[in-house]
């Protein structure tokens, strides 16, 4: 035999199991028997067997082989892809016809001819191992179409000139990265750059943010878990380290990480392996690791909340994103990349920003940095009706209200909070949530003020 693997073998007869058990060792990787067809779906989630050899035909009717088919349904659910070849002593073409059609891989006789047996197992095992690298492939080509392609780090201020040179010098190592910055200064960008930039860059690019997960998932969503492992478990499912594998997983907001998970963590690093929930045997992973985080982590080190051992394995490159109010004029070229995708998006025709403008965001701490700034270029978009936007269309909580340029604007209040609500849920075709974040304010403070203003 070419492929070696781990076979389960399901028959009622001790004497049968004995045989093929001493006929298969020396060919196979690992070999389990049962004369019980309930325990299949115990082995299948621990010992996740590459073939099942299946007898057709047990007590309960020695001639229809009726139990073997409802056997093979039953896997077939656990595991669609599972490959099962069929056993019995009563074959006939009408039987063998009707389990391949059912999903059965194959079909061999009792008393079985050696080299025939073999043969037959030695193609199951290489359907069984094109089915899960083709379920791999299909994980990470998932993950790469969730890869927007080569991501662009817009700025010519020194201090992103210095970020974007790092970038370029790591491209040819495979080394761990730890990104550290403020919240909303592009960490997740600078970590696809990393990978585009990397000998991993046609591999797969998977994420977590480890800050909108529930530890509760955590485990689960990293190592992955077999069917009946919890309670909605209803279908076994990779975790992300495996479908990373090969390529490059990103960890973000990693500070968030409790003790025991990143000793969890920290054991997957160091084996290379991962094991699924509800599973005994690992799974091995080649993965690249890249973290972001917006805390001090080696702060949280001498507190005693974060692992020295695993911040050793993870920041072999430390790379600082400076935030927006370091970067000077890259404001005011960020601000003009967004006027321009948000002129496409809601085919608005505002041609940029008056000088006054540009003045008030130059003059702004931007402490929500570029995600802040994006959102702040949107809802201006949105609300404008001027072709150029002006100080009057920015709102910030540490400038205060501006005097606005045209004197003969309606100052009413009401009107204008009237005025953009309106604005807002027809940009927003109605959805109360987006309405929410273009006006900058909570859904429930929307529902206030359309009850206030009787909209």
């Amino acid at each position: 035999m070419e492929e070696k693997g781990k076979i389960l073998i399901v028959d009622d007869n001790e004497d049968v199991l004995f045989a093929l058990n001493l006929l298969l060792e020396p060919y196979m990787e690992k070999v389990k028997v049962t004369t019980q067809p309930s325990r299949i779906g115990h082995f299948m989630a621990t010992f996740k067997p590459d073939v099942i050899l299946l007898d057709m035909n047990f007590r309960r009717d020695a001639i229809s082989g009726q139990e073997g088919f409802d056997c093979l349904d039953e896997i077939l659910r656990t595991d669609p892809q599972a490959v099962v070849v069929f056993m019995t002593a009563y074959a006939d073409t009408d039987k063998a016809v009707r389990a391949i059609k059912e999903g059965a891989t194959d079909f061999v006789s009792k008393p079985w001819e050696k080299e025939k047996l073999l043969a037959t197992l030695s193609s199951a095992l290489k359907l069984s191992r094109s089915r899960k690298e083709v379920g791999r492939l299909q994980a990470q080509m998932l993950a790469l179409r969730a890869d927007d392609g080569l991501p662009e780090l817009i700025g010519d201020s020194p201090v992103i000139r210095k970020v974007k040179e790092t970038i370029f010098k790591l491209s040819d190592t495979d080394a761990n990265i730890l990104i550290l910055g403020e919240n909303g200064t592009g960490k997740d960008l600078v970590a696809r750059m990393l990978k585009h930039f990397s000998p991993r860059q046609e591999a797969a690019f998977v994420t977590i943010d480890l800050g909108s997960i529930p530890e509760q998932l955590f485990e689960s969503e990293l190592f992955g878990y077999e069917k009946g492992a919890f309670t909605d478990a209803r279908k076994a499912k990779p975790g992300r380290m495996e479908i990373a594998s090969g390529g490059t997983l990103f960890l973000d907001e990693i500070g968030n990480l409790s003790l025991p998970m990143q000793a969890k963590l920290l054991t997957a690093i160091e084996k290379r392996q991962t094991v699924r929930l509800g599973a005994v045997e690992p799974t091995q992973i080649d993965v690249r690791l890249i973290c972001a985080t917006n805390a001090d982590l080696h702060k949280r080190v001498a507190e005693g909340s974060f692992r020295q051992d695993l911040l050793y394995r993870i920041n072999t490159i430390e790379l600082r994103i400076p935030p927006l109010r370091e970067r000077g004029d890259d404001i005011l070229l960020l601000a003009e990349h967004f006027l321009d995708g948000y002129n496409r998006k809601y085919h608005k025709e505002v041609k940029g920003l008056t000088r006054e403008a540009k003045s008030k965001l130059l003059k702004y701490s931007w402490p929500g940095n570029v995600r802040e700034l994006q959102h702040t270029l949107e809802r201006a978009v949105i609300l404008s009706e001027n072709a150029l936007l002006r100080p009057s269309d920015f709102l910030f909580p540490s400038i205060g209200t501006e005097k606005p340029e045209d004197t003969d604007e309606e100052l009413n209040l009401e009107k204008l909070e009237r005025k953009a609500v309106e604005k807002a849920m027809r940009a927003s075709q109605g959805n109360m949530t987006r309405a929410a974040e273009l006006l900058g304010i909570t859904r429930f403070a929307l529902y206030r003020k359309i009850e206030k203003l009787g909209l």
